[in-house]
């Protein structure tokens, strides 16, 4: 060892020596902290000979260092030889090199093949660049002049890309922002203005609210096929994942020939994925996301995806979620290849666990739960980390036989306690939970944790392609620790970033709390997200699925999506297949005077709004009598230029029947209450109002209107995003639900059943709700017009 004055200019030398290669100070100070990064590097740099070098050079060298994968370490020197030569020169071709060299492995390179892979010699003029540039521009130009400044550059990067991937990738992006300026000229004050989140904000009308749609510029290639960001199954021999260690030992991931090989036997080379769902609650929409990752990936690959049920956690599951779920999955147009449990593996789980306590990778702990992360906090081994494996493997026993009291023991996997990835912190393997399993029974009353059995049931079914949120990044190195301590398939891990809306939450302990301490109606409530609330609320599959697509498979995390975008797709979809028709919510008497008693004129409303005339089944009977019913706030005392409904002595349209004017207002007891209001029509229509009302009459003389219950829903938090709040119970908006039981509806509504859906004409669109029966119609609104329905209620 060397010590003192000599061990600092030791060190010194050294980070001279990477500061040379053009390293950043950072850079070089964390690889010197790790002795297999920077003995990696002394390799490189030897194999180089160099002493110096530029800093483009220098990061591919470090990155070479890094990534280079184990299998091919025969040709790093040659691969080194490119660098330093400037053959290869770009993080693109370096990767593309990489790829190419992890799949030759050891065996002879081809060099025609290997410059071909990697654009050896390829040269992509500025003039290729430029030209390539503005055709981006061009057909991108709508969303341009749309989003100005807050276009995503690295979106037109990336396009410009496709096309020369070997091209100069900073060129790109000065052409790209040099044409954006001529193209918008300076900044204004609101291309400068960032997002801001806020803690708390008044619920604005949707009507009032830009929708953030798509714009008309080409879709990309992910756009229309967003799978294509995935590999072959073939392809998963390539170092995925480096596992670091605290000593400076690194694992690097990777399926060798003879695993990847069987594997692809057993699949027949087929994409296999899974929608692991723990059975702990209902779905919500963010699970509507992994489900189109998971099914669609498989669906457009032409593979499977397993429905596997994460049910390690006896105490919290629930056949009528599990049942939830199969069915769910199913109404999202799913169709799974096989319904799995992890519970169905708990034996081969407790043999491989027994295996690597055999192989002194897991022992057997009596650390509490605080004792556990005290421990970890300050990176100390377990007191009985070390004991022996023959004790070890006698306590497991004894811990499956339920000879220890719960909570005295668990086995923990022999990771590294000194990481700083907390999740290599000798994770828990099995737990003694006395408690029967929802389906397993009572066979066992030891668990296996999600981190130790998640890993290993994607490997027993030949997953090819394990998808996940971005939140389990971290735990990737220990999902792969267990497979390589194991000697075990690998499959593919990747993690997309969780579907976050505004003013609701996603946490499942959140909604639960919810459901449990009846803040809302049960897990179907219409304010929810869950599935089953959207499909109660009239939100279709679909519609969706089709929000989902819009949003794409991406790894930016920290974003949150507006819910107006969701409305957005289910408005589209609703206002192409509901059907048009009549209510009034809050009904106020109109007696037609110079209609005369006991007639009543059989009058044709449009179920869509370019109905064929000579189709009758795209009609519906209006009836028009002497008393008519029109909304409350469709009538003032006080007319204006800017008001198009009924006011004293003014006219209005009636929808699809006559113009009426109103001639006299009848008022009750209370001076201030208006309890009908009389009016003449105009059968020959000659008058042209510019207001045109929806409205119901009395069907017959004397004979009440259809009655019905409208439920109306808002947002249910104020907040946009109320899980950041600490009494996030005390965002919850007073007026999410309003019940209105004394509307009117025209008469076909009264053969309304469960799944029809329809747009009340300038109300909104509606579906028929679970609790609706045949004498009491219960309808919720599900979502509102474009338009504002306010224009014409009182000032």
């Amino acid at each position: 060892m060397v010590t003192g004055v000599d061990g600092e200019k030791a060190q010194a030398l050294q980070l001279e020596t990477l500061l040379a290669l053009g390293l950043d100070q950072r850079t070089a100070e964390n690889a010197l902290v790790n002795s297999k990064v920077t003995a990696n590097l002394a390799a490189v740099i030897a194999e180089a000979g160099i002493s110096g070098c530029d800093k483009s050079v220098g990061n591919l060298l470090y990155a070479v260092a890094t990534k280079y994968p184990n299998n091919a370490l025969v040709h790093r020197p040659a691969l080194i030889n490119y660098i330093v030569s400037t053959k290869i020169k770009s993080p693109a071709q370096l990767d593309a090199a990489l790829s190419f060299l992890t799949n030759v492995g050891p065996e002879p390179l081809d060099i025609g093949k290997f410059e071909e892979a990697c654009g050896v010699g390829v040269v992509v003029s500025i003039e290729e660049i430029h030209s390539t540039v503005a055709e981006v521009l061009k057909a991108n130009m709508e969303a341009i002049m749309e989003q100005r400044y807050h276009i995503n550059v690295g979106s037109l990067c990336g396009q410009v890309r496709k096309k020369h991937p070997w091209g100069d990738a900073k060129a790109t992006k000065d052409e790209i922002e040099k044409r954006l300026a001529e193209m918008l000229g300076p900044k204004t004050e609101a291309d400068n203005v960032k997002p801001v989140k806020k803690k708390k904000e008044k619920p604005a009308k949707v009507e009032e609210k830009k929708v953030a749609v798509a714009t008309a510029a080409p879709p990309s290639e992910e756009e229309l096929n967003p799978y294509t960001i995935f590999p072959q199954p073939a392809e998963n021999n390539k170092v995925h994942t480096e596992i670091f260690f605290s000593d400076g030992n690194i694992w690097r991931a990777h399926n060798t020939k003879e695993i990847l090989e069987k594997h692809l036997v057993a699949t027949g080379g087929k994409v296999m994925t899974r929608f692991p769902p723990e059975p702990n609650g209902y779905l919500h929409i963010g699970h509507a996301k992994a489900m189109f990752i998971d099914f669609g990936l498989a669906k457009e690959r032409n593979g499977h995806c397993y429905l596997r049920f994460d049910d390690t956690n006896p105490e919290a599951e629930k056949k009528e979620y599990i049942d939830h779920i199969q069915e769910i999955v199913q109404w999202m147009g799913w169709e799974p290849y096989k319904v799995t449990y992890t519970s169905d593996y708990f034996q081969a789980l407790y043999e491989h666990a027994v295996e690597l306590i055999r192989k002194g990778l897991a022992y057997v702990d009596h650390q509490t739960g605080e004792q556990i992360k005290e421990y970890r906090e300050k990176k100390m081994d377990s007191p009985w980390r070390n004991r022996p494996i023959e004790e070890s493997l006698q306590l497991f026993e004894d811990m499956r036989r339920g000879m220890i009291a719960e909570g005295t023991a668990t086995l923990r996997m022999k990771q590294d306690m000194q990481n700083d990835n907390k999740n290599m912190s000798d994770l828990i393997a099995y737990r003694i939970k006395f408690t029967p399993h929802p389906h397993a029974g009572d066979k066992w009353c030891i668990y296996p944790s999600y981190d130790y059995a998640h890993c290993m049931v994607d490997s027993f079914e030949n997953i090819t392609h394990s998808l996940c949120t971005l939140e389990f990044d971290i735990r990737r190195p220990s999902y792969y620790w267990l497979l390589v301590a194991l000697g075990l398939y690998q499959p593919h891990v990747w993690e997309y970033s969780r579907l976050n809306i505004s003013n609701t939450v996603m946490s499942k302990r959140k909604l639960n709390r919810l459901v449990t301490e009846k803040w809302v109606d049960g897990w179907d409530d219409p304010r929810l997200l869950t599935l089953a609330g959207l499909r109660r609320r009239g939100v279709s599959a679909t519609a969706i699925n089709s929000f989902i697509r819009g949003i794409g498979i991406t790894r930016s995390d920290n974003s949150l999506i507006r819910v107006d975008r969701l409305e957005y797709h289910i408005r589209e979809e609703l206002n192409k297949t509901a059907s048009r028709t009549m209510v009034v919510l809050h009904p106020l008497k109109v007696v037609i005077t110079n209609l005369e008693d006991g007639k009543v004129i059989d009058l044709d409303g449009k179920k869509w709004p370019d109905a064929p005339a000579d189709d009758a089944s795209s009609y519906y009977k209006v009836p028009f009598s002497r008393t008519v019913y029109i909304e409350k706030t469709d009538f003032r005392l006080k007319d204006s230029k800017d008001y198009y409904g009924l006011a004293p002595g003014k006219s209005a349209l009636l929808r699809y029947a006559f113009p009426i004017k109103c001639t006299e207002v009848v008022y009750g007891d209370n001076p201030d209450k208006i309890v009908e209001i009389r009016a003449e029509y105009d059968p020959s229509k000659t008058s042209k109002p510019k207001g045109v009302l929806h409205w119901v009459a009395e069907p017959a003389p004397g004979v009440e209107p259809l009655k019905v219950e409208i439920r109306l829903f808002e947002k249910l938090f104020l907040s946009e995003n109320p899980a950041e709040l600490e009494d996030w119970l005390g965002d919850l908006n007073p007026n999410s639900k309003e019940i209105v039981k004394g509307a009117y509806a025209v008469p076909s509504l009264a053969t309304a059943v469960l799944g029809d859906k329809f747009q009340f004409e300038r109300l909104g669109y509606f579906a028929v709700d679970t609790d609706s029966t045949p004498e009491k119609l219960v309808f919720n609104r599900t979502v509102t017009l474009r338009d504002s329905y306010g224009k014409a209620g009182p000032k």
